[in-house]
């Protein structure tokens, strides 16, 4: 084992600063050097964005970028640090997972010294980068098989303070879809070790399906929208317009709204996000593989609700998730 994480220049310079994250090597992969940006103009809000948690959600790394280029200009106080690419190996085989050990990045933080190359990952993270900043933005999407709102998006937390300050800020964003969207399994997800240490995380969801000009650009308008609301940049937040119509609400999921495939099969979208549908509707259909004799299965909709995202019509796995519904937030 190699050195410890560490950074290749001193995040306390003024100005803009490039370089390296460095994640020491290991018996399965050599030394990872993971490409930072920090724009510090001394006091102020200490912010972390990063992209690329996911390889095949390529919606944050892009516009982490496009941050980058702009920032410099608009930037009036405090400190902005930008990885646009956390788990490079991931990007490059664009996989949700490390093709190394087939490791979920984001299941595994604050990550191991000691650990595979995904483990070393979260730990340089977790070490070097999260101590600096006080609220992080981590940049996600749905990936290629979904169709979704754009979303800034927590998990429920405990303290109720925090839950309030981060909502806040997930609403900055002015996305669609602000959500309050519990997991049943965030053990080892980054915004959890972020929020156990007092840190405002929101976790944007950026769309899903094709990667094109036109979503960019409001997956970026909702990042400035942030760094306005947190007064790193001067200017006036707006509304992007999502499918020709301005639409924001704060809606909130349960566990119960993933709706599942019940058998393998062919999945068939039957309504599109921001649907509104009642208890029964249909949102999709299931159509065997096997047999054409073989009645197709519907999934309906368990309560009058909002369609926040639909998978893509593909072959789907038994108990594989095919669409979320979500409602109003209720505080």
């Amino acid at each position: 084992m190699s050195d410890a994480p560490h950074l290749t220049f001193d995040l306390d310079m003024p100005g803009v600063s490039r370089g390296h994250l460095v994640v020491p090597g290991g018996a399965d992969h050599g030394e990872l050097l993971l490409p930072v940006f920090s724009l510090n103009k001394g006091e102020g809000p200490r912010l972390l964005v990063t992209g690329g948690n996911h390889g095949d959600e390529l919606e944050g790394p892009i516009v982490a970028r496009r941050l980058i280029e702009w920032l410099p200009g608009a930037q009036m106080c405090g400190r902005v640090i930008v990885v646009p690419v956390l788990n490079p190996l991931a990007l490059e085989a664009w996989s949700r997972n490390t093709p190394l050990d087939g490791l979920n990045l984001n299941r595994v933080f604050p990550g191991r010294a000691n650990g595979s190359i995904t483990h070393r990952i979260a730990d340089a993270v977790s070490r070097v980068l999260l101590p600096m900043a006080d609220t992080v933005f981590d940049l996600h999407s749905f990936g290629p098989k979904w169709d979704c709102l754009p979303a800034a998006t927590t998990h429920p937390i405990a303290d109720p303070d925090l839950m309030a300050r981060t909502v806040r800020m997930a609403e900055a964003f002015k996305l669609p879809l602000t959500l309050v969207w519990p997991h049943n399994d965030t053990a080892g997800m980054f915004d959890i070790t972020a929020q156990n240490q007092g840190k405002v995380f929101v976790c944007s969801e950026f769309g899903g399906g094709t990667v094109g000009a036109d979503n960019l650009a409001i997956y970026e308008a909702g990042v400035r929208n942030a760094l306005i609301a947190l007064g790193l940049v001067e200017g006036k937040a707006d509304y992007p317009i999502f499918r020709h119509q301005s639409f924001a609400q704060t809606l909130e999921t349960r566990l119960s709204d993933e709706l599942k495939s019940p058998a393998p099969g062919i999945f068939e979208p039957r309504c599109s996000v921001l649907d509104e549908v009642k208890q029964g509707d249909l949102i999709g259909i299931l159509h065997s593989m096997n047999s054409l004799s073989a009645e197709s299965i519907d999934i309906r909709a368990p309560e009058t609700s909002i369609v926040l995202a639909i998978a893509s019509g593909a072959h789907v796995d038994a108990n594989k998730v095919v669409a979320y519904v979500a409602r109003p937030l209720k505080i």
